[in-house]
Order: structure tokens, then C-alpha cells, then sequence
């Protein structure tokens, strides 16, 4: 019998020569993960067995890379990939953990059903917790903090993490609720932001900074941003950040002047509409910016100048109030029609 295909999708993942980190497409089936350098490739890249193989998450040896994790094989290849946000994370290691526990125990690959599941005793399940933590209504609160003479966007203070823990009887007490957060920290779940808590970080001193009023942290994936006082430019470039992340994800994009294409990290943000581009493999700063507002998305069948070989559907194209033509590409037909819906709605949505 054929192993069940699992899951597929854009990872980047470092290369087992050089260093370097490039996005591949990723495919999960019950016996093995296959890269592929791009998504039509007939034939893989590589290939890793999961039978004997160990999953390491959060994976912390690349200091300023977050969202990795690593695949050790049978026999202890390590390899690495990265998410471009901490769900899409979470989903890979979730999915990837339960096929190599099936094949250990010779049993089916199944996915458990993900309701309510009954808490493990004396184990925390920290991404639940994140994501309770990041609820627009119940959460933490993302406030605009001034510290040090520049505004920090999307962030709060330590104290206010341990207060909500304890507030939400997820701890008995402060030290316990110290200890959460610590957890939280060090899974990469939360970041420090701002030199007193990114000292703390470094000096394994974190957990007593945790409470401190003046160490500030946000959300792995929130839309944080902080700003100095500086010129207009700088301010209405801000602007563009200032809106929650409504979407976000791998695409295909169709280069300007080169028509190539690229795989491409998109952040959605509305209230201002705004989707920014990134390069997956790279930090924190976008390659572009798309302003959404009046602008039209369209399912397309065809791009001019595509090769045939290149792309293989799902494409749909932007086009910017100032007529500025975007082609990109979904990996399948449902995610491209939950990118057009969600666009639509921000570029209609106002500012």
C-alpha cells in the first residue's frame, strides 16, 4: 500500500551542505518528509525517514531564527526547518510527532480530533495557552508603550503576563505563574522586546525580569513594531504595521522586472489594509508593501510572460488603486480562495 499523504506545504529548511536556508516545498507522508525544490518538481530534493527519527521543537540553535524545528533521523542526521508563523509551526510538529509515534507503535496514522482535549496532568500545553493568551476579547492586552524614548507597538509588560495567569487560574501563585511564563519565554511563544527584557534573555536571567514592570515582551506573531522618534518617513512607514495580521502564509509571487517566481512569506493586516511580502530564509524587514485600499483581487487562469513549466494554477492577481498588476500563487484551489475572501473584505474594509 502507498504511505497516506499527510500534509504538504512551503518550509524553509537549511541546507545539509552549505549553510544556507532556502524555502522547499514540503511534503509529509506516514513513513517520510520529502523536499522538493519546487512545488512541480517530479522528483525530491531528499528524502527523511521517520522511522527511529526524533523531533526537536522549539529548536533553539540558531539564536536570531525563530519558529524552527529539527528532524533527527535514525542515523542522527539533523534537519532543520523553519515556519513562517508559530501555527503553521505547531500544525508541522503536531503532524510530523504523531507519524513518527504511529510508526514506533505499527499503528495507523490518524489525527486525533482536536476538541477540547482533557488536560495531561502536570504537563502544560504551552500553545494552548498562547493562544488563549492572544484572544482579541479575554487575552492580554497589546497596548502602545513608551519606553526609553521610543514607542513600542503591540506589546505589554511582564507583570501584566504574570497577573493574567494568575488571574485566569492557569497558576496557584506567582512563582508558579513565573514559571509559566519562563516556559512561554524559552519556547520562543513569547519575545523579549526592548534592552531590559533582550538582556535578561541573554543572560538566562529572564524568569526574575518576568515580573519586573519595565520589561516589555510581545506575541511570536503579533504585528509588533517599535519607533524611535524620528523623521515622517520613518512614521508613515509605520503606519503600514499598525493593523492586526489578519492572514499569513507562503505564496508564489511573480518578480516585477525578472518575470520569475518566487515563494514569498505575505502578512495580511487591515484598518490600514495591507498585505507586506518577505523573503521566508530572512529577518524581520518586508521586500514590499502592498496598499489594499481600492484595490481588486481576482482569480486568474492565466499570467502573461509565465512559463508553462513554472506555475500550475491557483493564481490570482492584485491590482492596486494606482493600477500596479500583482501575480501570485496559491498552492492549492481552497487557500487561494481564503486569500481573495480575506483580502477582499480588508481592501473594502476602509483605510
Amino acid at each position: 500500500m502507498e504511505p497516506q499523504q499527510i500534509k504538504e506545504g512551503y518550509l524553509v529548511k537549511k541546507g545539509t551542505v552549505l549553510n544556507s536556508w532556502k524555502a522547499v516545498w514540503v511534503v509529509l507522508s506516514e513513513d517520510g518528509v520529502e523536499f522538493y525544490k519546487k512545488k512541480t518538481d517530479r522528483s525530491p530534493k531528499g528524502m527523511i525517514p521517520l522511522k527511529g527519527a526524533t523531533l526537536t521543537s522549539p529548536c533553539q540553535d540558531f539564536g536570531k531564527r525563530t519558529l524552527v524545528f529539527k528532524v533527527t533521523s535514525e542515523k542522527k542526521q539533523d534537519h532543520f526547518f523553519q515556519a513562517t508563523h508559530m501555527e503553521e509551526r505547531e500544525s508541522w510538529v503536531k503532524d510530523i510527532k504523531r507519524a513518527i509515534t504511529c510508526l514506533q507503535g505499527g499503528k495507523k496514522f490518524a489525527r486525533k480530533s482536536t476538541r477540547r482535549s482533557i488536560r495531561l496532568p502536570d504537563t502544560i500545553n504551552l500553545n494552548e495557552l498562547y493562544l488563549l493568551m492572544k484572544d482579541q476579547d479575554d487575552g492580554v492586552k497589546e497596548l502602545k508603550l513608551e519606553k526609553e524614548k521610543r514607542m513600542f507597538n503591540h506589546c505589554f509588560t511582564g507583570t501584566t503576563v504574570v497577573d493574567w495567569l494568575i488571574s485566569k487560574e492557569k497558576a496557584r501563585n506567582r512563582p508558579e505563574a513565573l514559571m509559566l511564563a519562563t516556559g512561554l519565554l524559552n519556547e520562543g511563544f513569547l519575545q523579549p522586546a526592548g534592552d531590559l527584557s533582550k538582556e535578561g534573555a541573554e543572560s538566562g536571567a529572564q524568569s526574575s525580569l518576568l515580573d519586573e514592570p519595565d520589561a516589555l515582551y510581545y506575541f511570536a506573531d503579533s504585528g509588533f513594531f517599535c519607533e524611535g522618534y524620528s523623521s515622517d518617513e520613518d512614521v508613515l512607514m509605520k503606519e503600514e504595521f499598525r493593523g492586526n495580521i489578519i492572514k499569513q502564509g507562503c505564496l508564489l509571487k511573480q518578480g516585477h522586472r525578472r518575470k520569475n517566481w518566487k515563494v514569498r512569506k505575505f502578512i495580511l493586516r487591515d484598518d490600514p489594509a495591507y498585505i507586506h511580502y518577505y523573503d521566508p530564509t530572512k529577518g524581520d524587514d518586508p521586500l514590499g508593501s502592498i496598499h489594499l485600499r481600492g484595490s481588486v483581487v481576482t482569480a486568474v487562469e492565466f499570467v502573461p510572460d509565465a512559463k508553462r513549466y513554472d506555475i500550475d494554477g491557483n493564481l490570482f492577481e492584485i491590482i492596486t488603486s494606482d493600477e500596479t498588476h500583482y501575480f501570485l500563487q496559491a498552492a492549492a484551489a481552497e487557500e487561494r480562495k481564503q486569500w481573495i475572501k480575506a483580502i477582499q473584505a480588508v481592501s473594502k474594509s476602509g483605510k
